[in-house]
This record gives structure tokens, C-alpha cells and sequence, in this order.
């Protein structure tokens, strides 16, 4: 995708490569000498029968200028196929999983983090990429997903010597619940306790059964209690909480006189959100749609540690309650993420005390078996 995700249509392509570029198009086969940039644009010749494939001469990487990241200018492995449409060039990625892998697990977890989390993430980032190439997220460029969060973020970290051996120590590992690969959700920090499908509205079935609400801890207590996201505060002045619920949920109630949760799932999670104005009322059901009723600028969200946040476009997490104290309404919540499946945080917690990644996803993923 562009610069921040954006979009998939690009105005244009730079690239270079250390070994020079091969440039295929269609019955034409071009060569770039060593770390010559080229410039392709939606009205290249070559697209008048078909893409255009690029790849590096010597197997190497290729640098693609005219996009950052969060480490700079990105390099890919592999092939990039361009494709043109009316409004620029989409650029597709094409390489084996492993080496895919090897930059969504330091785009996904610090490389810091301990080597059983790392591995413990290298699974599930396998596993929810052969979920999505079991169909094309864009069929017309044979693609399975982009880049971005709306999938698994990919190549926004440069690929680091810890992750990579991750993701080599459980080469071809997954995790399976009654012979079927499952979708391996996670997340950045839990509450202490996880949640289940119904979060987002599903029931609970024989396919999701592995996906339970668990608790995150031994015998010594939650093991994400010590961080800053286990446990958090938010005070929304009145009107800023009116103004927030008419922008993001499209009603206008006027000014809110009550908030409350008036549904909770497993683990504590709220399913469903209620706020009474002086013109009206809203209920909002679901993890993902109250996160963002009650998201957007105007406060601050403090962390455990004393911290501060600037509040986003979703709240931190639906595991909350709501406190008023005259034209303040207190919201007091815990963990980072949506909740299902694996808290990264916890992973990490996990391995320090010396749980390795076989016993970190049994923890978050109940009934599952790792095979290769």
C-alpha cells in the first residue's frame, strides 16, 4: 500500500536493486545495471499487454523509493508484479510464506521481545497467512492480502536476526483444532482474561471452539499486571462524549445524560453500550463497533504507569466500566486489543518466566495441536 496505508493504487514506482533489475514485460525482457533506479508510471508502454514483473538480477532484494516505512524506504524479496489501473499502478508482492514471514514477525512483535514469544508469533502469523491464501483478498491481482493492519502489517520493520530465526526454528509449524488450520488472532495486551468470538458477534461453534476466554496468569497473579495497558482510566468531558457518539455512531442525541454497559461477555467484555441524551438514545453492540463509538480526539487516556495517551480513533479495549462524577464520565478499562486469542504482552510475560512457545499458545488457544 501507499505512504500510512492509505490505498493500494501507488502513482508511481521507484526501484532499484544492488545486482540491477530485470524488467519482463510482454515478450520483452529488459536489464538495469548495478543500483540503477528506475521510474515506472501507469503509462508505460508495457502495460498495454498486461503487467509488467520486475525482480531482482541476482536474487537479492529490491529497494522501492518511492514508498516509506517505518524504517525507511522497504526492500522485497521476491517478484513484484504492477498492474495499471486509471488512477496509478498496483504493485503485488509475490514470495514463499517463510520469507514473507520474516517481516511481518518484527512488524507485528519488537524483535526484542523474548525468543519463545517471538516463536510463539511466527506460528500465528503462518497460520492466519494459510487461512488468507485460501482465498484472494483482491482476485483481479491474484493477491491474497495487502500490507496493512486490515491483514498482517508486512515489511513496516526491517527484518531483524531474532524474528528471522523465529520463524526458521518453527519453519512450516501451525496450529490446528480438530484437523482444520485456525485463524490465529492476537493482540497487544489482555486484561488479565481473554474473550471469545461473541465479541464480534459470532456464536460460539465447533470451529471456534479453540478461541475460549481464558485467564492470563499463574499462580503469582496475571502475568501482564506489572504493565502499562493492564490497567487504564479515561475522563470524557460531557460534551466532548456528545460530540464523539453523534461523529462516529451517526445520531445525534444531544447532550449525553447517561453511559452505561448494559451487556457483558466472557472474560468481562462489553457487548453492548447504551448512552441516553436529552434528544434520545444509542445502543451499540460488539467489541469493534463500541471501541469506536466511544474513540476520536479530545481526551487523554492514563495508564497504570502514570503515563499518558492521547485518545485514538478506538478506545484501547471493551473491557470497561463507566463511573459519572457531574459532567465527567470515568471510563476505567484494562488491556490493549480486541481480546481474542493471543496477548502479545502476555507471550512475552510468559517467556520470562520461562514458558516456552508450545505452552504459550496451549495458553491462548485451548485444544490446539502444533504440526507441521
Amino acid at each position: 500500500m501507499t505512504d500510512g496505508y492509505k490505498q493500494i493504487v501507488h502513482k508511481e514506482l521507484k526501484v532499484s536493486a544492488t545486482g540491477g533489475l530485470i524488467i519482463e514485460k510482454t515478450g520483452t525482457r529488459e536489464e538495469t545495471a548495478e543500483n540503477e533506479k528506475i521510474t515506472i508510471t501507469k503509462e508505460d508502454v508495457g502495460f498495454q499487454n498486461g503487467k509488467i514483473r520486475v525482480t531482482a538480477k541476482d536474487g537479492g532484494e529490491m529497494v522501492v523509493s518511492s514508498i516509506r516505512r517505518g524504517y525507511g524506504n522497504p526492500s522485497y524479496a521476491g517478484i513484484l508484479d504492477l498492474y495499471a489501473t486509471s488512477e496509478g499502478i498496483v504493485i503485488i508482492n509475490e514470495l514463499p510464506v517463510e520469507s514473507y514471514l520474516c517481516k511481518v514477525v518484527p512488524s507485528e512483535m519488537p524483535a526484542s521481545y523474548q525468543k519463545e514469544a517471538l516463536k510463539a508469533q511466527a506460528v500465528c502469523a503462518r497460520n492466519y497467512a494459510e487461512r488468507q491464501m485460501e482465498d484472494y483478498a483482491y482476485p483481479e491481482y491474484q493477491a491474497h492480502v495487502n500490507d496493512s493492519t486490515d491483514y498482517q502489517v508486512y515489511n513496516n520493520s526491517a527484518q531483524q536476526d531474532a524474528s528471522t530465526e523465529a520463524v526458521r526454528e518453527t519453519a512450516g509449524e501451525v496450529l490446528k483444532y480438530k484437523g482444520n488450520i485456525v485463524t490465529t488472532y492476537y493482540y497487544s495486551t489482555s486484561c488479565g482474561k481473554t474473550t471469545t468470538m461473541k465479541a464480534w458477534g459470532t456464536s460460539e461453534n465447533e470451529s471456534n471452539g479453540y478461541l475460549q476466554s481464558v485467564e492470563v496468569k499463574d499462580k503469582n497473579g496475571d502475568y501482564e499486571k506489572s504493565l502499562p495497558w493492564y490497567r487504564w482510566e479515561a475522563d470524557i468531558d460531557q460534551d466532548i462524549l456528545s460530540t464523539l457518539l453523534a461523529e462516529n455512531v451517526k445520531k445525534n442525541i444531544g447532550t449525553v445524560q447517561s453511559l452505561e454497559v448494559t451487556k457483558t461477555g466472557p472474560g468481562g467484555v462489553a457487548l453492548q453500550i447504551k448512552a441516553v441524551g436529552d434528544k434520545g438514545s444509542i445502543t451499540v453492540d460488539t467489541e469493534n463497533k463500541i471501541r469506536k463509538a466511544l474513540g476520536g480526539n479530545g481526551y487523554e487516556i492514563k495508564k497504570q504507569d502514570g503515563t499518558v495517551a492521547q485518545s485514538g480513533t478506538l478506545l484501547p479495549s471493551a473491557f470497561f466500566k463507566v463511573k459519572k462524577a457531574g459532567n465527567i464520565f470515568k471510563i476505567i478499562g484494562g488491556g490493549y486489543g480486541h481480546g481474542i486469542g493471543m496477548s502479545q504482552n502476555g507471550a512475552n510475560e510468559m517467556a520470562k518466566k520461562g514458558k516456552n512457545y508450545q505452552e504459550i499458545l496451549q495458553m491462548f488457544y485451548p485444544g490446539t495441536t502444533i504440526e507441521k
